[in-house]
């Protein structure tokens, strides 16, 4: 279980452009969960994730993970119960090594290298196993610097990488923003595939209404730092594409837009 408990974060604080985002920000997400979150921009959707990562800190407040108080632990402590995958696919992956190198680094997430070898030989037909579920083609492809694949296929092996080791919360920043209409709906098939194979308590922020209406079993929506729907399970299955953009729309114009 991840609980997010009186969350108060500020931005440029003691400025003239000081910005309360969380008040009192509460929520809770029960183990096995798949969460998808939609919001407009400035609702705090991304503020949240990096909150839980720790990536930015909160003025006050507690996070708890599995009933462990994180809100003091490191952003790189963090990570080893949390995979993360960004908008941008190089920020999953090292453009400069090679697709094997990607996959022992990922493998050995957390570990101490010392001065041995970066790449375990005996490791090299399991990362083709795992790279081969991707169908891709990657499998063959060991020697190739990531540099030089495509959105797409980087996407796919970041999101592959970041659940490679034993990992308890999966966090999606966007994860199929920047890739064209088919290869969102292949990167979409393949995290609903890993969550369930995996049992992996999701987080997904999303633009596309579609994917937080078809996948996960709870769904959010926030706006100036609340949440103002959250529906899971049988009431999400009632929810429509069209009751989103309806909410969308009453928000719009309660702000003047």
């Amino acid at each position: 279980m991840l609980e997010l408990k009186g969350i108060h974060k500020y931005y440029n604080p003691g400025t003239v452009n000081e910005m309360c985002l969380f008040r009192g920000f509460d929520l809770k997400i029960e183990q096995g969960e798949f969460l998808s979150v939609v919001g407009s921009n400035g609702s705090g959707k991304t503020s949240m994730l990096n909150i839980i990562c720790g990536s930015i800190p909160a003025e006050s407040g507690q996070i708890l993970m599995g009933g462990k108080d994180i809100t003091k632990e490191k952003e790189f402590q963090r990570n080893a119960r949390i995979g993360r995958v960004y908008q941008n696919p190089a920020m999953g992956t090292c453009p400069t090594m090679t697709i094997l190198e990607n996959m022992s680094l990922a493998d050995n997430k957390g570990k101490i290298y010392g001065l041995g070898r970066g790449t375990n030989k005996a490791r090299i037909e399991f990362y083709r196993e795992q790279l081969k579920q991707l169908n891709l083609g990657l499998e063959d492809k060991l020697d190739v610097k990531v540099g030089a694949l495509s959105g797409g296929q980087r996407q796919a092996m970041a999101l592959l990488m970041s659940t490679m080791t034993p990992i308890e919360f999966l966090i999606l920043d966007e994860h199929t923003a920047a890739l064209d209409p088919k290869t969102a709906e292949l990167i979409m098939e393949l995290t609903d595939k890993i969550v369930k194979e995996k049992n992996l308590t999701t987080i997904m922020v999303t633009h596309n209404l579609r994917y937080a209406v078809e996948y996960g079993n709870r769904l959010i929506m926030m706006h100036e730092g609340n949440v103002i729907l959250d529906k899971k399970d049988e009431e999400k299955k009632q929810i429509s594409v069209e009751d989103i953009l309806t909410l969308f729309n009453e928000i719009s114009i309660e702000c003047g837009n």
